[in-house]
């Protein structure tokens, strides 16, 4: 059973950065990882992935300014998140999944069966 527990956000003026984190147990090498935000009214939105042979996808709104990497001695996926801007604001979820037949699901909110419970980032103008 996988656990994930985010951790990193709060509140940034805009152009200010964020390192977000999300400290997993109870998984290893094989799972397809990733970011997602959720802001009030809106659905859930695939922000970053990376894959198990280490490829990553980004939406094109955050292309350029995040970066989602991992740390496999700690078991801790991160979202290094620069240039922020208000649009940015929402509540950040890391999630994970096994493969399906070799595939991960990349951006794809609904391949993914683990969740945080999210951390909350703000971006004030």
């Amino acid at each position: 059973q996988v656990q994930l527990s985010e951790s990193g956000g709060g509140s940034v003026q805009a152009g200010g950065s964020l390192r977000l984190s999300c400290a997993a147990s109870g998984y290893t090498a094989g799972y397809c990882l990733g970011w997602f935000r959720q802001a009030p009214t809106k659905k859930r939105e695939g922000v970053a992935s990376l894959s198990t042979t280490g490829s990553t996808t980004y939406a094109d709104s955050v292309k350029g300014r995040f970066t989602i990497s991992l740390d496999n001695t700690k078991n801790t996926l991160y979202l290094q998140m620069n240039s922020l801007r208000p649009e940015d604001t929402a509540m950040y979820y890391c999630a994970a999944h096994t493969q399906d037949g070799g595939r991960c699901y990349g951006l794809d909110v609904r391949g993914y069966n683990y969740w945080g419970r999210g951390t909350q980032v703000t971006v004030t103008s």
